[in-house]
């Protein structure tokens, strides 16, 4: 689903805000409309206050904390949010870190040292184009 004027929405949630800036930045360039929160008190607020979401994009650190994992299993235990896409970019490569957050139900997993932020941009495009002709 898009919003009233096309485009689909991506909320990104991101406490480094030059980073956020260049993530919401990059996401418009290409089509998108993008909200953002640097917490995910913030980003549940978001959640609530808008109509349809398309896609989070979603820092595992926020602030030092490891709240990114909590965040995911909420959403994903809320019959109005666990359907929305969930990808998770985080500083952590690690395995476990992974596969914890793939098993709470988020949709990708990317360590920040191994991808581009053009390569994540892209593969969110791919991905909602995939999902919109399922």
């Amino acid at each position: 689903m898009k919003n009233s004027d096309g485009k689909k929405v991506i909320l990104v949630i991101e406490d480094e805000v030059p980073l956020l800036e260049a993530i919401k930045r990059k996401l418009e360039l290409v089509g998108f409309d993008v909200l953002t929160a640097t917490t995910t008190d913030q980003a549940l607020s978001c959640l609530q206050d808008v109509k349809k979401v398309n896609l989070i994009w979603l820092d595992h650190y926020l602030f030092g904390k490891e709240p990114g994992l909590l965040f995911v299993a909420e959403l994903k235990n809320n019959p109005k949010w666990k359907l929305i896409p969930i990808f998770v970019i985080s500083n952590a490569s690690g395995a476990e870190k992974k596969q914890a957050y793939l098993s709470l139900g988020a949709d990708k997993y990317y360590a920040k040292v191994d991808y581009r932020l053009e390569q994540i941009v892209n593969d969110i495009h791919r991905f909602l184009a995939e999902k919109r002709k399922t």
